[in-house]
């Protein structure tokens, strides 16, 4: 009761923005998830299925062989390997870098360590189409050709940049008392590094792993030039050499694009609970 002797009211206000907000969220996750149903459909379909029922409607026959065929026809296990081989080095070795000097730039402080920062960023900005001759040329000098190894050099070289210029923004936000408390206790520049710095930043190497795992997976254009040799290829390579054998075959070659995006997703799942605070991490200071 109200002081007046009135009823006090119970209706709750409509928020219409937040209604709004989840409107376009559903309306978003429809659209992106529609590719995503209509490659699994396509999957479990015959080609005569296909041709001849909508693309949305179930198989009449479920075809579950088509992922072992097409696993066996585009041999996947080889170039999954190959993928995963690749990027379970690269993203570690070069988030563990650019961390490493992003940390020395941003903290220690040292002459011209500004002029660093921009000569390095610099190197994100340097398209990879200008640098495949060189490329090709330096890594034919070193034997290391058709290597999954060799492979492994340019796309630590055209990651860094972007992670040190990310990493710096972060590190730079962290207050400087961390850095007196740690020196008093005894720690040096490493152990500075490796015990207070990098566990502050997990949230943006998860963020950073995520985006280089799925960008060292899908790159295609150095890995076209670089690796010619069938038992290297990684899977952009193997799904394209699939789609102009078996261009009519769109059962088996959905089903091999379905099985290609599984580890993507299995990662994104691993760090997903980081990635939203730290998508953002390396704006807060510059």
């Amino acid at each position: 009761m109200d002081p007046e002797g009135g009823r006090v009211s119970t209706r709750r206000r409509i928020n219409y923005p937040l209604i709004g907000l989840w409107i376009g969220l559903v309306l978003s996750s429809l659209i992106w998830l529609a590719p995503f149903v209509f490659m699994v459909l396509t999957s479990l379909k015959s080609t005569a299925d296909v041709n001849n029922s909508s693309i949305w409607s179930l198989p009449q026959e479920w075809q579950w062989h088509n992922y072992a065929d097409a696993a066996e026809r585009g041999d996947l296990w080889t170039v999954a390997w190959n993928s995963t081989y690749i990027a379970l080095i690269k993203v570690p070795l070069g988030l563990f870098i650019s961390a490493a000097a992003a940390f020395a730039i941003a903290r220690l402080r040292f002459k011209r360590h500004r002029a660093l920062l921009i000569v390095l960023t610099l190197g994100a900005m340097v398209p990879v189409q200008v640098a495949l001759a060189p490329m090709f040329t330096t890594l034919g000098s070193l034997n290391l050709l058709n290597s999954t190894n060799g492979i492994i050099l340019p796309y630590l070289a055209f990651g860094i940049p972007y992670q040190i210029f990310f990493l710096y923004g972060f590190f730079r936000s962290i207050p400087a008392d961390l850095d007196a408390s740690a020196r008093i206790d005894g720690a040096g520049n490493f152990r500075l590094f490796w015990t207070v710095m990098l566990p502050l930043a997990k949230p943006a190497l998860a963020a950073l792993f995520i985006l280089d795992f799925v960008a060292t997976w899908n790159e295609y254009g150095m890995a076209l030039v670089l690796l010619q040799d069938q038992n290297k290829a990684t899977v952009p390579l193997a799904l394209q050499a699939f789609q102009s054998q078996f261009t009519s075959n769109y059962g088996q070659l959905n089903a091999f694009i379905v099985m290609s995006i599984f580890p993507v997703l299995i990662v994104y799942l691993l760090f997903q609970r980081y990635f939203t605070q730290g998508a953002l991490a390396g704006a807060i200071k510059g």
